[in-house]
């Protein structure tokens, strides 16, 4: 479908949630430089992970609007459809560090369910959107699971945040299967990379051992998670927005494994220049009590993805590379709250801190 809009033709305009986040400010930058004819709606609450400054280099381009929103306010989701004209709904919004979940189950529900909901029927009321593209999570899964699991496995959540996430995928689902309103979901590995905020693991342990301070290790180290790249999961949102089938799921991830330990080590070798050996090794570690469930793994299968072209191509080592310098230069573009997410139960939503025995999520 093409528009006229200021004098431009755009051949698709797009309404992308929580762009001033992490995944999502990568692909909106990615989708306003590389596709001039598309204009781009960033819609972002401008929560306390959000940083305006990720996507500044953006900010003027002819193809971008940012409109501070909740997702919640459906009076103002109503007038940005109608008057930004979109076509094409791209759903990051969501709050997703799991610890924060156990203490917080109703922001939880409100952004990701509640929200997810009001972004749906408002834009099928609308009814010019030709498709929804639903971010969700391997999370959805469970973390037990020995083999990996395909697009066709049960949901089986085990934490508040994989919960509202599986919750937001059944409302989505519900609106296909009823509606035929033209979603798409999809469910990815986790992600690292620059503009990340630090209290995911990656960014925190680089923040830990740059400040000189130990990485702090929930519970005993063991689980394991498959690791993305930003640009590589850029790359497979892009890969479904133009190839994509309506109405299926489709699993982003990666076959590269390592354990919350491993990667401690790896970082403190990188970056503190240590020897590989036990007693430098425990030097920059300390393990603290983990949450009460700690999902040990989410193997997933991704050929489903990778028969439309897409596959990972960011080396594990180079991209830990790249991140790091990344994060030398930039870690302050938080403010105070980067600081205040490398303690081991961070409260930088200004909520009340959990009990002891409730450690932060690693989000492997």
């Amino acid at each position: 479908m093409s528009a006229e809009f200021e004098g431009s033709l755009f051949r698709k305009r797009i309404l992308l949630t929580g762009g001033a986040g992490f995944i999502g400010g990568h692909t909106v930058c990615n989708l306003v430089e590389r596709y001039p004819s598309y204009y781009v709606v960033n819609y972002d609450k401008l929560e306390y992970c959000s940083c305006l400054k990720n996507i500044e280099r953006i900010a003027n381009k002819p193809n971008y609007k940012f409109i501070e929103g909740d997702l919640c306010d459906e009076d103002k989701l109503r007038d940005v459809f109608q008057q930004e004209r979109i076509d094409t709904v791209l759903h990051f919004a969501a709050q997703s560090h799991v610890d924060n979940s156990f203490r917080s189950v109703d922001n939880f529900i409100r952004s990701n369910v509640e929200g997810t909901s009001k972004l749906l029927e408002t834009a099928k009321q609308y009814g010019g959107v030709s498709l929804f593209l639903h971010v969700s999570t391997d999370e959805v899964y469970g973390g037990n699971s020995t083999v990996a699991l395909d697009e066709t496995a049960p949901l089986n959540p085990t934490n508040p945040y994989s919960d509202s996430k599986a919750q937001g995928e059944i409302i989505a689902k519900s609106y296909y299967d009823k509606y035929r309103f033209p979603v798409i979901i999809t469910r990815g590995n986790n992600v690292y990379g620059p503009h990340q905020f630090p209290e995911k693991v990656v960014p925190k342990f680089i923040g830990l051992l740059l400040r000189g301070k130990k990485c702090c290790i929930h519970g005993d180290g063991t689980p394991t998670r498959n690791f993305m790249y930003v640009q590589d999961a850029v790359e497979a949102y892009l890969t479904v927005l133009h190839k994509g089938k309506v109405g299926e799921i489709y699993n982003i991830g990666t076959e590269f494994r390592i354990c919350v330990n491993d990667l401690a080590k790896q970082l403190t070798k990188k970056i503190r220049g240590q020897k590989k050996d036990a007693e430098n090794e425990e030097g920059h570690t300390e393990y603290v009590k983990d949450r009460p469930h700690n999902d040990k793994d989410y193997p997933i299968d991704s050929s489903k993805l990778r028969s439309l072209g897409w596959s990972p191509k960011m080396p594990w080592d180079k991209g830990l590379d790249i991140t790091i310098d990344w994060y030398r230069d930039n870690f302050q573009n938080w403010g105070d709250l980067a600081e205040r997410a490398l303690v081991p139960f961070p409260n930088v939503m200004g909520e009340k801190e959990p009990s002891e025995s409730m450690g932060d999520e690693p989000e492997m």
